[in-house]
């Protein structure tokens, strides 16, 4: 990617997997729901080939390999030694961590509230309920209550039965706890904004992810009455966080080193473009197989879900936005730090869901919506944001 005076309109998505990914992820949820009708033991076939801890599946392995190949091509294009230049631009930097880590995740969970756990409430059904795992490591009877959820026995496995609505909040709080580390790399690159400053605040949220990931999802878990298994999530951030950071950042290293830069750059990353889509693409047919009974019931579930994510995408956006004018960023700084915190890092907060809750859990099912609504919204903000430029100073991309 190069920073040049060419119009924003010379700017475009060249990879097919990338400019059609809303229709990918639709013909995903079509195929998913279709393979669930055809061979509905499927689904719960993969999900059952998991890591047994004390009995219980803590994770699940066609998930996290399919998380990694998501997560790796992502973390090995961060050149992470640019994070010490961060203080060069401090202002931006500190806007995107205020932003991502004390904004946030609140307004997500308050709106997430608001709209799911009142206003929607009927629509969802107020009876409806959705089981999902026993926090990592807790042996309760059955009957006994947890939180806002009944320990129930299903096929001799012992599951939390919770309210559907709260299910549906714990996946928007795992988006809302989750910025954007892949994706907005595209973002700002079609919004003209400074690539090189869009990779130190990725860089950044990855390493922040690793700690305040894991607090965040567990409070605001806890807030909302829903499981908070501790150890699962600890156990989420290492292998789909920490696990390819560490390899994307060795294999760069190992790399660059044995072919150079050039070479790592313009063929290997070019093999790698993609990888993560295609591994996205197959977590949500999984998800879907094993879902499609709940959409074809309720087929406004999908509706329920995207008001309050995007509700929370927009006023997030305008918040960065405007603090960015306020601060007197250039814009090619204001658009990427305005857009990280707008978009989600759905493949975490996926993997977690999946992880935490299981794959046929409602929170599961939130975070795959995050996926449906991130690429026509996010190309809404593109355009707002090539067409006020003129409300930042006028400073080029460096």
């Amino acid at each position: 990617m190069q920073n040049d005076t060419c119009p924003a309109n010379d700017r475009k998505l060249t990879n097919v997997f990338e400019r059609y990914l809303t229709v990918w992820v639709g013909l995903c949820i079509a195929g998913g729901i279709l393979l669930g009708k055809l061979a509905p033991g499927l689904a719960r076939a993969l999900d059952g080939m998991a890591i047994m801890v004390n009995g219980a599946p803590v994770v699940s392995i066609p998930i996290a390999i399919c998380l990694f190949f998501m997560m790796y091509p992502i973390m090995v294009k961060i050149d992470f030694a640019s994070v010490i230049k961060a203080g060069k631009s401090g202002k931006p930097v500190f806007l995107t961590l205020f932003v991502n880590w004390a904004i946030k995740p609140f307004t997500m969970y308050a709106i997430a509230m608001l709209f799911l756990g009142f206003l929607f409430r009927g629509l969802i059904g107020v009876d409806a309920t959705d089981l999902v795992k026993m926090p990592f490591g807790l042996d309760l009877t059955v009957g006994a209550q947890h939180g806002a959820g009944t320990v129930v026995l299903v096929e001799g496995v012992k599951m939390l039965q919770v309210p559907l609505w709260r299910s549906y909040l714990a996946g928007c709080i795992l988006l809302g706890i989750a910025p954007c580390t892949a994706m907005v790399l595209v973002w700002g690159y079609l919004a003209r904004g400074n690539d090189g400053l869009t990779l130190i605040m990725v860089a950044i949220n990855s390493l922040t992810m690793l700690v305040l990931y894991g607090v965040l999802g567990g409070f605001l878990l806890g807030v909302g009455r829903l499981p908070v298994p501790w150890q699962a999530l600890l156990l989420s951030i290492v292998i789909y966080v920490a696990l390819p950071l560490v390899a994307g950042y060795v294999s760069r290293r190992w790399i660059i080193a044995a072919k150079g830069e050039p070479w790592f750059k313009e063929k290997f990353l070019h093999v790698l473009t993609p990888i993560t889509i295609i591994a996205l693409l197959t977590t949500l047919v999984l998800l879907f197989s094993f879902k499609g009974e709940t959409i074809l019931s309720n087929p406004l579930t999908i509706l329920w879900i995207a008001i309050p994510l995007f509700i929370q995408t927009m006023l997030i956006f305008w918040l960065g936005y405007g603090a960015a004018r306020l601060l007197k960023l250039p814009y090619a700084d204001a658009a990427p730090a305005a857009m990280i915190g707008a978009s989600n890092h759905f493949e975490v907060a996926i993997a977690t869901a999946t992880m935490l809750f299981g794959l046929s859990s409602g929170a599961a099912l939130a975070t795959v919506v995050g996926v449906l609504i991130e690429v026509p919204v996010m190309l809404w903000l593109v355009r707002i944001c090539t067409r006020t430029q003129h409300w930042f100073d006028k400073q080029p991309a460096a």
